[in-house]
């Protein structure tokens, strides 16, 4: 038995909520975190959906073994198919303006629908039914939109409020005009439930090589992308070599090609001691995490179950590309500037700044599991709530509650409750320190399991929910 508990954490109620009970119907932690990708696909869509794609990493307690599985989306124009020029749009966060691309040639190769399938085929013991049931059950009812998903999304209404999402993000406002959807109200994607039954009757063909797929396909080319049925068809999941790093008490097992080095930045912050002294703490990480402020909604949940398994996943959409087929949003990685870091070739995986992991002690057993979402502000969210728990002995609720930092190449941003000490340290090294009113979701969003039980990010709305005795 593991001194993890039996437990789930997630960045919505209806998510974690499936997770859950797949651990007390018997699954395996992989088995909770497949069912709860899919109910995340219905209930957290300003973030993911099922014309996404992530990252999963998995902890097998028999053998002690790490696996890390990439369905992340993938470049599309494997017919030869050149894009169109995308759409620009504006999007803001907070007070920061950044530009983005929409439509047809913003989409990638999704790889959700594959990489569910693997993680269950590979790691699973449940029947396939049983994964699929929960999210399209939530599919038909909807689900409550939470009160920080309403506060984020004129953030980003221009990507999401676009073709069927006018429907699904707004309401008449009663004079003759339209109003975003508010705390509360019912998240809803027509046709979404008919798209998952058919995921559950065919597997992951009817929405990739299927007739869900090429009319996903023929809507993307119709908007002036480059995604075929040759694309589709050439998608496949694949395990990536996991990379290790040393960190205080343990050491962080994680895929070992994502954009932002998280396994490096964790070995300098490790060199450097970790200071537990606050001022001299800010001062590591605002020198570690020197990154652009880049746009990429992501979402992440965790689960382990009662044979000691842990299994984290990240996933994304993006922002969301305005093209919709059966309540399913298609991907904007393509107008995500930021990840376009380097010359690429249709077929080749996107890159990403998503990990999910896990920790060991040096003998191999697990010491924590977990992930964070939000683009560039990932590393630094789950690097803070590592060194919280790992570092300084606080429990994940506490290490996931408590004020963070996120350093861009023109300031340092802070949540509210760093000391004065801090501030005048960062002000005197010459950083221009953006203080925040109050905890957004611009921070980042985390999930995460340890010793002391599971946490899920106040910032997303999350819940983390343990299994029953």
């Amino acid at each position: 038995m593991t001194s993890l508990p039996a437990s789930v954490a997630a960045g919505h109620p209806a998510t974690a909520a499936a997770g859950r009970d797949i651990l007390r119907d018997g699954g395996s932690a992989a088995d909770a975190v497949a069912a709860m990708i899919l109910a995340s696909c219905v209930s957290e869509t300003l973030f993911t959906g099922l014309g996404g794609g992530g990252f999963a990493t998995v902890y097998e307690a028999s053998t002690r073994q790490v696996h890390c599985l990439d369905f992340f989306v993938a470049v599309p124009g494997l017919d030869g198919t050149v894009p169109a020029p995308a759409r620009d749009i504006k999007v803001a966060f907070g007070d920061v303006d950044v530009p983005y691309a929409v439509g047809g040639p913003s989409v990638a190769v999704p790889g959700t629908p594959a990489g569910v399938a693997a993680l269950h085929s590979s790691f699973g013991q449940l029947e396939w039914s049983q994964i699929v049931r929960p999210a399209r059950d939530l599919a038909e009812k909807g689900t409550p939109f939470p009160m920080q998903h309403a506060v984020l999304l004129p953030d980003v209404a221009a990507a999401m409020v676009l073709g069927d999402g006018v429907a699904v993000y707004s309401r008449p406002d009663g004079s003759g005009g339209r109003r975003h959807l508010g705390p509360g109200e019912l998240l809803h994607h027509e046709g979404l439930a008919d798209t998952l039954d058919d995921y559950l009757n065919e597997g992951p063909e009817a929405l990739t090589t299927g007739e869900r797929g090429r009319a996903f396909v023929a809507a993307v080319r119709a908007d002036g992308g480059a995604l075929s049925d040759v694309d589709m068809a050439a998608y496949r999941a694949q395990e990536l070599t996991v990379a290790r790093t040393r960190f205080g008490p343990g050491i962080i097992c994680v895929r070992d090609n994502d954009l932002d080095e998280f396994a490096y930045t964790a070995s300098v912050l490790e060199q450097s001691g970790a200071s537990r002294d606050p001022v001299t703490r800010a001062r590591q990480l605002a020198r570690a995490l020197r990154a652009p402020a880049r746009r990429a909604e992501t979402t992440t949940l965790v689960a382990v179950d009662s044979n000691g398994n842990a299994c984290a996943a990240t996933h994304s959409l993006g922002l969301g590309s305005g093209v919709w087929h059966g309540g399913v949003h298609g991907n904007s990685m393509l107008g995500e500037g930021e990840l376009l870091r380097a010359q690429m070739a249709p077929g080749d995986r996107m890159p990403s700044m998503m990990v999910p992991l896990v920790v060991t002690d040096p003998a191999g057993a697990l010491l924590f599991a977990g992930g964070a979402a939000g683009g560039s502000r990932i590393r630094p969210a789950l690097l803070q709530v590592l060194t919280r728990v790992l570092i300084d002995g606080r429990s994940p609720a506490e290490a996931v509650a408590a004020p963070r930092m996120t350093a861009t190449p023109d300031a340092v941003h802070l949540e509210p409750g760093f000391g004065p000490g801090v501030i005048a340290a960062l002000i005197d090294d010459g950083e221009n320190v953006v203080q925040w009113p109050e905890q957004r979701p611009f921070f980042g969003g985390v999930a995460v399991v340890g010793e002391d039980g599971p946490a899920a990010d106040p910032r997303r709305g999350g819940l983390a929910l343990r299994l029953d005795p």
